[in-house]
């Protein structure tokens, strides 16, 4: 089973403002952790959504929509991507990320299971999928 921490922006991610050393060194702990117990996949912060863009699509067209965007609380920041046994075993994970803003600051990580290819009857198309690696599961 794989999940996607997320993790959501704030006004100062937004702005830029990369964070301290005491944090990077949290992140750095946690991911190592992540990583020997043979769970971690992959993880990355994101740059600020006014380096991005989004592509709108209606009507059988496509539009490009520069960043950045507004509401800062609904967009991510950054994520982990993690490969466990169980649900409970992502949660004690979880339970366990460092406060993604710093201690004192109010936020907020989103944990959502992936998709898996064998979740989807078969077909071609997702022999295809599987042929190229995408949606594969590591071997644990």
């Amino acid at each position: 089973m794989r999940y996607m921490i997320i993790v959501k922006a704030s006004a100062q991610s937004e702005a830029g403002v990369m964070p301290d050393e005491k944090l990077i060194a949290a992140m750095a702990d946690y991911h190592a952790q992540l990583a020997k117990a043979g769970v971690l996949l992959d993880g990355s912060g994101l740059q600020a959504s006014a380096k991005g863009w989004r592509i709108n699509y209606s009507g059988g067209k496509r539009t490009v929509i520069d960043g950045p965007f507004a509401e800062a609380k609904e967009l991510v920041a950054g994520y982990t991507i993690i490969q466990v046994r169980s649900r409970d075993e992502a949660l004690e994970w979880t339970r366990r990320f460092p406060a993604p803003h710093g201690e004192d600051v109010d936020a907020q990580i989103e944990v959502r299971q992936m998709f898996e290819l064998d979740d989807f009857p078969p077909s071609e198309s997702l022999e295809q999928m599987r042929s190229i690696g995408t949606g594969a599961v590591a071997a644990q």
